[in-house]
This record gives structure tokens, C-alpha cells and sequence, in this order.
């Protein structure tokens, strides 16, 4: 397994044997893995591990499940979100009146039986969504695990604007995207860009179907994306009113980032949002 490209930052002074509300957050996309250990006693966050450009994130969560002594701990709580093509947003009054498997149809891929939902509440609608078996069968040996697509941590990051707000979040060669205008998701995609001439083309493509106004669009950013880089440049391109988002957290001890950004983990902490 490819691992050139992982950082491991823990707590000197973390004791995994003391007793403590450890939970454990942890997010997958197609090309990478990243994982945060939360001890609520303290409020303080104890590790953080990343890995990007990561050939194929389950196998590596599951590689990790059997040798990472961190992941082996026990935790009151394991929250999960992972990248999936099967999941779509029901919106409520029409998923009042189904069952789950009424919408299974519209998947568009082929993968495990089982279905899950979230109800985002504050957004009107109920994601259905479903992961492949292996992914399932490795969310399985972590016991109690909550799972959440790919959007969960984003819109619960996001802020309502009458006239529209673009979430970006940054892998290093992918990027997912929520928009919303006032209180309802209008879009959440992701895509796959190797470069920033990508990243201009699908703007655009949003901005022309959507009917974006960037002037009056806020941008928030989280992931790996740094201010003045190519993909910076690109957006600010089109948008002025951009910020890096931290992850809503509030009073959380988070010194072991040290100097790293914290909006490289934002959406990766905000699952600890997610109810």
C-alpha cells in the first residue's frame, strides 16, 4: 500500500490505556483516508491522520484496522463518512410518504444491499445512500459505526444565503462541492480534477446551470487548498467573498495541528456535527 503521502499527528502525552470518551471520526474518498481521535472528556482532539493520493482508501482502512494501534481503541462513538456514487437527497415530504428501497432504483451503481439514511433536517430532504460490500464489511468491525455520505460533514458546515453559498472541499486530486440557496441544497457534487484548468471548467459549468451570481455567492473552502495556489487563483477568478472554514467546533483543544491549516481538516472534524 501506498503510503508516502500519510502524516500521523498525536498528543505526546496521549495515553491510549487511560480511560477517557475516546470517539473516533473518520473519512474516505476516492483518494484519500483521514481519521481524528476526539477525547470529549478533555474536549481535546488526541491524533489526526491523514493520507492523500491514496490508491484505494478502504483497502487501506481495512490494512489500518488490523495494525494502526489507535484504531484498535475503544470508542464510545465511530463516525464515518465515505464517498459514494449511491446517494441521493429525498426530500422529506416525498420520503414521508415511501420506504428506503423505493429509491434504491435511482442508484446508479450496483453495490451492497445495504441501505442507509440521514435525515438533513435543516435542509428539507433525507439522503439515501448505500457503500460496496467492502466498505461495509469493513465498517463492520468497528463496532456502533454511524455511517454518512460524502456531503454530511459539508452541510454541516455550510451557512444559509438567499442568494447561494458554494462549499469546495479539496482532496488532492478531487474536490467536493455543496451548493446552497437559502435553506436547500441545490447541488452536491464531486469531481475528479488533476489541475486547476479542471477546476475552471466545472465553475463554470455551475455558475452557467446553476445560475450562480458570484458576486453575491459566498465561497467556503476546507481541505487541501492553500490561498494563492492554482486552484485559489482559479476561484477568485469568479468569486471575492471566499473563507476558509474552520470546523465548527467550538472549544475544542486542537494544538497538536500545531501550524498546519486548519481548514485542512474542517470537514473531516465537522462529522462530529453529525447527528
Amino acid at each position: 500500500m501506498n503510503v508516502k503521502n500519510s502524516l500521523l499527528l498525536a498528543d505526546p502525552d496521549f495515553d491510549p490505556n487511560a480511560a477517557g470518551e475516546f470517539h473516533l471520526l473518520i473519512k474516505l474518498t476516492t483518494d484519500s483516508l483521514s481519521y481524528a481521535i476526539i477525547d470529549k472528556g478533555s474536549n481535546a482532539l488526541k491524533a489526526v491522520y491523514d493520507c492523500q493520493e491514496c490508491p484505494d482508501s478502504v483497502a487501506e482502512l481495512a490494512e489500518k484496522l488490523q495494525r494502526d494501534g489507535y484504531l484498535l481503541l475503544d470508542f464510545k462513538t465511530v463516525k464515518v463518512s465515505a464517498h459514494t456514487e449511491n446517494s441521493i437527497a429525498v426530500p422529506d415530504e416525498l420520503f414521508q410518504a415511501a420506504q428506503p428501497e423505493d429509491f434504491a432504483s435511482y442508484f446508479a451503481l450496483q453495490l451492497s444491499d445495504k441501505l442507509h439514511v440521514h435525515p438533513v433536517t435543516r435542509h428539507g430532504f433525507t439522503a439515501v445512500f448505500n457503500f460496496s460490500d467492502a466498505l461495509e464489511d469493513t465498517l463492520d468491525r468497528l463496532p456502533g459505526c454511524r455511517r454518512f455520505d460524502q456531503n454530511a460533514p459539508l452541510l454541516a458546515l455550510s451557512a444559509d444565503a438567499s442568494s447561494g453559498a458554494l462549499s469546495l472541499d479539496f482532496t488532492a486530486g478531487s474536490v467536493n462541492v455543496s451548493f446552497v440557496r437559502g435553506e436547500g441544497l441545490v447541488l452536491s457534487r464531486y469531481f475528479e480534477i488533476d489541475n486547476a484548468e479542471e477546476l475552471n471548467y466545472y465553475l463554470l459549468l455551475m455558475i452557467s446551470q446553476l445560475d450562480i451570481s458570484p458576486e453575491h455567492t459566498a465561497v467556503q473552502l476546507s481541505g487541501i487548498i492553500h490561498e494563492g495556489d492554482s486552484n485559489y487563483r482559479c476561484i477568485g477568478k469568479y468569486f471575492k467573498d471566499i473563507a476558509f472554514r474552520d470546523a465548527g467546533t467550538g472549544e475544542l483543544d486542537s494544538r497538536i495541528l500545531g501550524d498546519m491549516p486548519a481548514h485542512y481538516y474542517s470537514s473531516l472534524l465537522a462529522l462530529d456535527l453529525c447527528e
